[in-house]
């Protein structure tokens, strides 16, 4: 089929080219109302998604840098107000919007989200009063989670100077823009795994619009705070901001500083309270010691003096004194005595039955030792000849003793089988009744009268 007079011939890159040169030049910077759809962001950090209404769909980029300036976190069925230049993308033959900036289409909408948000959170208990845990009352380690610049960290590093000076370690972060979620996030969670844990921590920020305050809205941030082991103290924006983070803290500040006052008692005032405890206690002291001390006197007076009541005690001792020598001897001589005459009949007896017991004892060992000393000669006799008898029967020379002999080489050691005995010129036999070896030539020719064949000598011995 032929072409019409009037057909443009383009390749495809051309006519790309060409329609994306004529969508710049016509449209140049737009503005889209919308609502995100299927947003993502892949490894390079670039933001791909669309921005859809009830007729019409179209789709956007966001460069990694343009990403970076956001004060909120994009999410999908969020609408927002994007801010680009309409092109095409040669690669699929559509046309999309690279979008320069990002804002949420209206507050209304905004906190329409944070309300949904804060709904379903609370329907999952992080925002129970009995998850509050008390802030200890002096800490000795204060975490800050804050940005390391601002105005914020000068404000609660000088109130705690001010109030009672503590250790105090910063953890610094983003605390708006994109990414400062994240990071507060992971700021919370670090302190909880650190070795040595701060004693409290604070999550703090200086005032801003609802924009600027929302990373502290953000899901991750809230769970972070509602999970943290370690009381935490949320002082975000001024004293009517009010954020997610409020609400799943230990304690809400309304500023900064305010957040030092609560984490800090104030040393002035506790060195007065307790100097004030220590007078009154000086006062009790003395007035208790006071108050004793007179009902001592009063007792006292009532009480009989030391002598009038040792008096008659010390005259009954001097005299029991006096007499008690007297009355041990006495009864020492009189024991003596009866001992004495108790004791000399059980002498006599003793005497008598250890000359018996002598007799007794010579009598006994004159039968007893002959007999004795033959059965111990005896016994020993036995002994040696069944130890001769066993000796006998392990010598292996006893053995040659009924006809056999030892077989052994010229050097001395032992033949143990034919095949060896073959191998060998000449062999030597040990019997029983010499103690040299006699010499056989095993390689020698037979005698003639000798029969065919091996020697006897030689077939007894291969």
């Amino acid at each position: 089929m032929d072409a019409p007079d009037n057909a443009h011939e383009f390749t495809v890159s051309e006519l790309s080219s060409a329609l994306k040169r004529s969508i710049e030049d016509q449209f140049g910077n737009v503005r889209l109302r919308g609502e995100i759809s299927g947003w993502k962001v892949p490894a390079s950090g670039h933001a791909y998604f669309a921005l859809k209404d009830d007729a019409a769909l179209i789709d956007a980029v966001m460069w990694k840098g343009g990403r970076a300036r956001l004060n909120f976190r994009p999410e999908d069925g969020m609408e927002v107000v994007a801010t680009g230049r309409l092109t095409t993308y040669p690669g699929r033959s559509k046309y999309q919007i690279v979008v320069e900036s990002l804002e949420l289409a209206g507050e209304g909408a905004l906190l329409a989200m944070i309300e949904r948000r804060k709904a379903m959170l609370a329907a999952e208990g992080l925002f129970a009063a009995e998850r509050k845990r008390p802030i200890p009352w002096l800490p000795e380690l204060i975490g800050v989670v804050t940005s390391p610049t601002g105005a914020v960290i000068r404000d609660i590093l000088q109130r705690l100077g001010d109030r009672f000076p503590r250790d105090v370690l910063v953890w610094p972060v983003k605390v708006q823009g994109d990414g400062a979620a994240d990071e507060v996030a992971a700021a919370i969670r670090g302190f909880n795994a650190m070795p040595r844990r701060p004693d409290v921590i604070i999550v703090a920020r200086g005032g801003g619009s609802i924009e600027d305050l929302m990373a502290f809205n953000e899901e991750i941030v809230v769970r972070a705070a509602a999970a943290s082991e370690i009381p935490l103290i949320s002082a975000v924006g001024h004293e009517t901001d009010t954020t997610l983070i409020d609400f799943a803290s230990d304690r809400r500040a309304p500023t900064p500083t305010a957040a030092a006052e609560l984490a800090v008692p104030v040393r002035a005032e506790l060195v007065a309270g307790v100097s004030s405890f220590a007078a009154r206690l000086d006062r009790c002291i003395a007035s208790a010691t006071e108050t004793r001390a007179e009902r001592l006197r009063l007792w006292s007076a009532r009480l009989p003096t030391p002598v009038a009541i040792l008096g008659m005690k010390t005259q009954r001792l001097d005299d029991i004194g006096e007499r008690l020598p007297r009355a041990l001897r006495a009864a020492a001589n009189q024991w003596h005595s009866r001992y004495a005459r108790a004791a000399e009949p059980l002498r006599a007896a003793m005497r008598s039955r250890i000359a018996d017991a002598r007799h007794d004892l010579a009598g006994a060992a004159t039968r007893l030792r002959p007999t004795l000393l033959f059965s111990l000669a005896q016994r020993a006799a036995e002994r040696t000849a069944s130890s001769g008898r066993l000796l006998e029967s392990l010598n292996p020379l006893a053995i040659l003793s009924r006809g056999y002999a030892v077989v052994t080489r010229p050097d001395g050691s032992l033949v143990k089988s034919a095949g060896e005995a073959r191998r060998e010129v000449r062999l030597g036999l040990r019997f029983g009744d010499s103690r040299d070896p006699v010499e056989v030539a095993v390689g020698a020719k037979p005698r003639k009268s000798a029969p065919q064949g091996d020697t006897p000598l030689q077939a007894k011995l291969l």
